[in-house]
């Protein structure tokens, strides 16, 4: 019994049919670049260095011997753990399926076996995170362009896949040398159950939770979410410093979300009257008075429509 029969359970509760899934397994050792696909296997792929690890495995600088490609390779051990699991197979889904939008990192294939998964995705020079500690802080128009990217992203999962990504920080949004911004991470994204709400139990990083995802038994809430969430990404990446940073516990930190004003940025010469008006409307404490993602990407002066079409190109 493979690991996937042994989490089948865990696996529905995503929205991640077998059927699905097994469509993902067949296509292990295909890898697509520049349009062109490559069967393969992991003697073709050589490891050169680690990038990072956290708790769901490791990821390393590798190249393509075929075609030289330059790739990262995210490790993802399987293991007895149906969450984890359930995390892996979403992650793999979305990233698959979401290859026409370019404020996504883009995924060549990947290689599934019953030990581990591994998730072959365009390289990366590293997440805003770690660049916001070399940088200190990111000026204005420089946010604004990470804004643009990221919620372009986050319109195309609603819109063309019908999910939520639920876990919008500053480690979940990549750069490249030539500036290009990029969203990752989809392994607790959430699917949309109707255009308000998204089906999940399980949440993102506490510091970036939502007033509504705080303390609820609920397991359903909307895009708005991740509305709030980006607010308090971008008063981090602004000023240097994330707003509940003082806090000891997680306990504080909810308590402080739930309870306390939302963050807010004053206007002065390094932040302008309509830049914080734009982070005070993502910071609304009710879910319902923040901006849909369309209504933020017009506030940004951009066609939604045009933008749209432009994403989609292949």
């Amino acid at each position: 019994m493979s690991w996937i029969d042994r989490s089948l359970g865990s696996i529905s509760v995503s929205q991640i049919s077998p059927q699905e899934y097994e469509k993902i397994r067949e296509r292990s050792g295909l890898l697509t670049i520049l349009g062109v696909e490559y069967k393969a296997d992991l003697s073709d792929i050589n490891e050169l260095m680690e990038l990072g690890r956290g708790a769901f495995g490791v990821v390393r600088k590798a190249q393509f011997k075929k075609t030289k490609t330059l790739m990262a390779v995210k490790i993802i051990p399987i293991t007895g753990n149906a969450e984890s699991n359930k995390r892996t197979v979403m992650d793999m889904d979305v990233i698959m399926r979401s290859h026409n939008c370019p404020h996504i990192v883009r995924c060549y294939g990947c290689f599934v076996s019953d030990s581990e998964v591994r998730i072959c995705m365009e390289l990366m020079s590293m997440c805003l995170d770690k660049l916001l500690k070399i940088a200190l802080r990111f000026p204005e128009a420089i946010v604004g362009k990470i804004t643009t990217c990221v919620l372009l992203a986050l319109n195309y999962l609603k819109e063309t896949e019908q999910i939520m990504h639920r876990d919008v920080k500053p480690s979940n949004i990549l750069i490249d040398n030539s500036g290009s911004i990029k969203l990752c991470d989809f392994g607790i994204a959430g699917q949309l159950i109707d255009s308000r709400r998204a089906l999940t139990n399980t949440k993102g990083c506490v510091a970036y939770l939502a007033p509504e995802r705080v303390g609820s038994s609920e397991s359903e809430y909307g895009i708005r979410a991740d509305v709030w969430s980006l607010g308090i990404t971008l008063v981090e990446l602004s000023t240097g410093r994330h707003p509940y940073e003082g806090c000891s516990t997680d306990f504080e930190l909810l308590a402080k979300i739930n309870n306390d004003p939302a963050p807010r940025l004053e206007p002065s010469e390094l932040y302008s009257k309509n830049f914080c008006a734009f982070i005070a409307k993502c910071l609304m404490k009710r879910s319902l008075d923040r901006p849909n993602y369309d209504e933020l990407l017009l506030l940004l002066g951009c066609s939604v429509a045009f933008l749209l079409t432009v994403i989609t190109r292949k």
